[in-house]
């Protein structure tokens, strides 16, 4: 198992578990009237995230309204500082993250779930080089009960297609077995932060100011006002470096959720030098996420189905024969028994390009018996690739993508990315997405769809007059 070490522990905060605990029972006794005034549970923490030596007790009012509390998975939202990151949200490589606290697994199941809607990338040097994920982990280790896992995903700027993609899979994926934690400092004040918008010399009455402008910032999270917070950026210019992270989450957060602010300090407050400072914030809140969707299909059926295509492939690569379309059908699951279409896709695991993609978008069969003739086809017939060989079987992974009915829309404007596949037909061409394409790819809808006009073999801007589209979701699941 792969683990990425801390590059904080010795610096950013104490590099020994016994001095760790010493400091968060320093922290403890000094604050021990303070509690959080979310209502429920909470499973929502804005965090700051400078060295522990700036920050810490700041973080700690509000980490402390977790402790004991026992949850599946953390996912961190955190704003990169050195690396320029587009439309992308950035995951570690590794499967494992360590400080002096000991090792957290990463959550690399629920990471698959969210690249299937969401675009992300794996890069363990970005996760190396940037504080503001790591320097939570051992604040969630010193609080939570032990077994839960972490899904850091450290992120820059956003077109706002790719956004929605984000903030649609957070909302369609947290759940109440999940920590979501809001990585930022607040305002950055100084010459070095460009923004000195009340002098330089540094009076009490810059960081009242400074703080006036922080609060309002803070009033926009405790009324979940995505459009204000962001309002509130382009009219002050404040350098809010979670920025992005915040607003994501205020526009991916149910109905009813809202931050409460506990704590709010600056790093000038020690001394009183108000030239240059940044500032702190630590809130709480409750979010009453969606319960999870009923599937059409049960984890035993897209098991039956992955074995259904896994086998297929491997007789049809073998004998170059496929089975009969329904050879499973005796023994399958009254719900692959459903007339739905039904995609199969071939990726190579170890780099993940596409080796063979093949499937039929309206329910004109039974599902097992659409992948089992797709899984076929998709190893033999795709015309973009030649077959696959018996010496390739071991090093591709099968994904299965069981569709919805396609339905007309009115406009390429109706469709969602992250959540809709797509059709376009234009002059007797025609072309399909499926729905993780775009996430995949980091596409916007405008790339979407001009890609998909070639794919139609159409100019890539025919989609813009005299092109029909439907569209339709999918249930996707592939080999772990």
């Amino acid at each position: 198992m792969k683990t990425l070490r801390s590059t904080l522990a010795g610096a950013w905060y104490p590099g020994s578990e016994r001095e760790i605990r010493v400091l968060s029972e320093n922290w403890e006794k000094k604050h021990t009237a303070e509690e959080s005034s979310a209502h429920g549970r909470v499973n929502v923490l804005l965090l700051p995230h400078a060295g522990w030596a700036y920050s810490g007790e700041t973080a700690w009012y509000a980490v402390r309204a977790v402790r004991g509390a026992t949850f599946k998975r953390v996912v961190i939202l955190a704003p990169s500082h050195r690396a320029w990151i587009e439309n992308r949200l950035v995951a570690p490589e590794s499967d494992a993250v360590s400080t002096p606290l000991g090792e957290l697994p990463i959550d690399k199941e629920w990471l698959d779930r969210l690249a299937l809607v969401a675009p992300v990338a794996h890069n363990d040097r970005i996760h190396a080089a940037e504080h503001s994920a790591q320097i939570e982990f051992p604040l969630l280790q010193l609080a939570l009960a032990p077994g839960f896992s972490l899904v850091p995903l450290i992120m820059g700027v956003f077109e706002p297609d790719q956004m929605g993609m984000c903030v649609r899979a957070l909302a369609e994926l947290l759940d109440g077995e999940t920590l979501l934690v809001l990585s930022s400092d607040f305002t950055h004040y100084g010459s070095d932060f460009s923004y000195t918008p009340y002098g330089t010399r540094g009076g009490a009455d810059v960081r009242d100011r400074v703080a006036a402008v922080d609060a309002e910032a803070l009033a926009f999270l405790e009324r979940r006002d995505a459009d204000g917070f962001v309002k509130l950026m382009e009219r002050t210019g404040a350098t809010i470096c979670g920025r992005v992270p915040i607003e994501m989450a205020l526009r991916a957060f149910p109905e009813g959720t809202a931050l409460s602010r506990l704590r709010y300090a600056t790093s000038g407050d020690a001394d009183q030098d108000f030239s240059r400072f940044v500032c702190y914030a630590a809130a709480t809140g409750c979010a009453e996420w969606k319960r999870e969707k009923p599937v059409v299909l049960s984890e035993e059926d897209r098991a039956f189905l992955l074995r259904v295509a896994r086998e297929s492939v491997e007789h049809a690569v073998r004998t170059d024969s496929p089975y009969r379309a329904d050879h499973f059908s005796a023994s399958a699951p009254k719900a692959t028994l459903a007339k739905m279409g039904a995609f199969v896709t071939l990726n190579d695991k170890a780099t993940g390009a596409l080796r063979g993609c093949i499937g039929e978008i309206l329910p004109m069969r039974p599902l097992v018996e659409a992948v089992t003739a797709r899984a076929a086809d998709s190893a033999l017939r795709d015309p973009r690739f030649s077959p696959v060989t018996p010496r390739e079987l071991s090093g591709l992974r099968v994904e299965v993508s069981a569709l919805t009915p396609p339905k007309p829309v009115a406009s390429w404007r109706d469709i969602v990315l992250g959540r809709d596949g797509m059709t376009l037909q234009k002059n007797g061409c025609f072309a399909v997405f499926l729905p993780q394409v775009a996430p995949e790819q980091g596409w916007d809808l405008a790339s979407t769809l001009s890609y998909l006009a070639r794919k139609a073999g159409l100019p890539s801007d025919a989609w813009r007059t005299g092109a029909s589209f439907e569209t339709f979701q999918a249930e996707v699941f592939h080999e772990s």
